[in-house]
């Protein structure tokens, strides 16, 4: 059985006095939760904040990116052993990231392999555009960013992956695919090109969740399929009263 995962991607919002008055909702609604794993993905400027909040809790930190060298002349970089040292989760691979500050498949394995090199759980993010939905190229696209993304690493060190598979037209536009769509993504692409990757038993062991618009009224429908297991949730993960029910469908 695979734990369910329900991430928060705060995205460019929240200062640290926005980001104290969410928790203050956040942790009492999260606290009854026992049986998935949740994280919550703030701002960089955040993360020392939302660690001390956090502490005692279940709910663990995650950010929302980060370079893969480990120091030097990067102006406005952030290194992997920065991360580590208040979180255990990254975003990796970010649809937004791929479509606004130039990240490719093989800028986003350096990513991952940096991060599992210093302790951190990636959350690797995979999906297509619309226009490459439209024209039928979504399992040549997820299978090509899976394969490119996760090239080179090496068992044990794969374990840890966590997939989001968040088609990008579906992200913000309140347009979410439909739960047995993305069911069949994650079974007849990203489930394979696992297997490709590291084998069959780690292809099963590995969690991926869905990524996309993600609403509470939904969330339960999707937490249904067989191959899903759980959500990397971004606006709605901005307001407690949408995010706590989304963990709570993920726990039934």
């Amino acid at each position: 059985m695979r734990k369910p995962f329900v991430a928060g991607n705060w995205k460019m919002y929240k200062t640290v006095a926005e980001a104290r008055l969410l928790l203050a909702d956040l942790i009492p609604g999260l606290s009854t939760v026992h049986n998935v794993e949740m994280v919550v993905c703030p701002p960089f400027t955040t993360l020392l904040a939302v660690a001390a909040l956090l502490e005692g809790t279940e709910i663990g930190l995650g950010a929302q990116n980060m370079h893969w060298e480990a120091a030097g002349a990067f102006t406005g970089e952030v290194a992997p052993a920065m991360v580590a040292e208040l979180c255990k989760y990254v975003i990796l691979g970010h649809s937004e990231r791929r479509a606004y500050f130039g990240e490719t498949d093989e800028t986003v394995n350096r990513k991952v392999k940096a991060a599992l090199a210093n302790g951190l759980t990636p959350i690797v993010c995979v999906g297509e555009t619309l226009e490459e939905n439209e024209s039928g190229r979504t399992a040549e696209v997820v299978s090509r960013q899976m394969k490119l993304g996760l090239t080179g690493i090496e068992l044990p060190e794969a374990l840890p992956l966590v997939i989001a598979y968040e088609p990008v037209w579906a992200i913000g536009t309140g347009r979410a695919a439909t739960a047995a769509g993305a069911n069949a993504v994650v079974a007849d692409v990203i489930r394979p090109a696992l297997t490709e990757l590291f084998g069959a038993q780690v292809a099963q062991e590995v969690r991926v969740l869905y990524g996309g618009s993600v609403k509470a009224s939904l969330a339960a429908e999707f937490f249904s399929q067989p191959d899903i297991d759980g959500a990397l949730v971004g606006g709605a993960s901005l307001k407690a009263a949408e995010f706590v029910p989304i963990v709570q469908a993920a726990a039934q």
